[in-house]
């Protein structure tokens, strides 16, 4: 009888990295689709604040951006930290994602002033920002919650100036709403996944 050959654990990890990468293709899909096409799509498709058939960019507004050097900024943290994020698995990756589109859009929809249109990543950028953070408090072991905890710290030094002017400091047309709620879907995120603890 043979038995498989075993599977590289570096085309485990590869696969993990590709998929922010992945979302992240699309976003500048649609931005360039919705830079040709007639119309735009941020009013039709982004979080409506207050009105029902503004829920939908709950779902869709990650994906949108109101112009190209709105998504260039995303565009480096969003891979940093969701490349970060999907180490900790495939699964985890979109549950991870998911729950913070669903949380901060949710928040984003009730706490802007009404009619206003919320597009853009950087919901979940503030999500895997606070995924990342809360993970260290909530690993199976010390020996993770330490490795998490090194992650989380890098990750304040780098980053952390600019989340916490991102939330109480962002100036006209940037949503505090969204990276506020973002972050904190990414914590929700990271309680609900945790993993037994060894």
């Amino acid at each position: 009888m043979t038995t498989p050959p075993p599977v590289r654990r570096s085309s485990g990890y590869l696969a993990r990295v590709i998929q922010p990468l992945i979302l992240l293709a699309v976003m500048w899909l649609v931005r360039l689709l919705d830079a040709v096409l007639p119309g735009s799509w941020n009013h039709v498709y982004g979080i409506q604040s207050w009105a029902f058939d503004g829920l939908d960019g709950v779902v869709l507004s990650p994906g949108l951006h109101t112009g190209w050097p709105h998504l260039i900024a995303n565009t480096v943290p969003f891979v940093i930290l969701g490349v970060l994020v999907a180490l900790d698995g495939i699964g985890r990756f979109w549950v991870v994602t998911a729950v913070v589109a669903v949380i901060g859009g949710l928040g984003t929809w009730v706490f802007n002033p009404p009619g206003t249109v919320t597009v853009g990543a950087s919901g979940l950028v503030f999500g895997y920002f606070g995924y990342l953070l809360v993970r260290a408090f909530v690993a199976r072991s010390l020996g993770h919650g330490i490795l998490y905890a090194l992650i989380a710290l890098g990750v304040a030094v780098l980053y952390g100036g600019s989340m916490l002017a991102g939330i109480f400091g962002a100036g006209d047309g940037i949503s505090w709403q969204a990276h506020l709620f973002g972050a904190i879907g990414g914590g929700a995120a990271a309680i609900a996944t945790r993993p037994r603890r060894e």
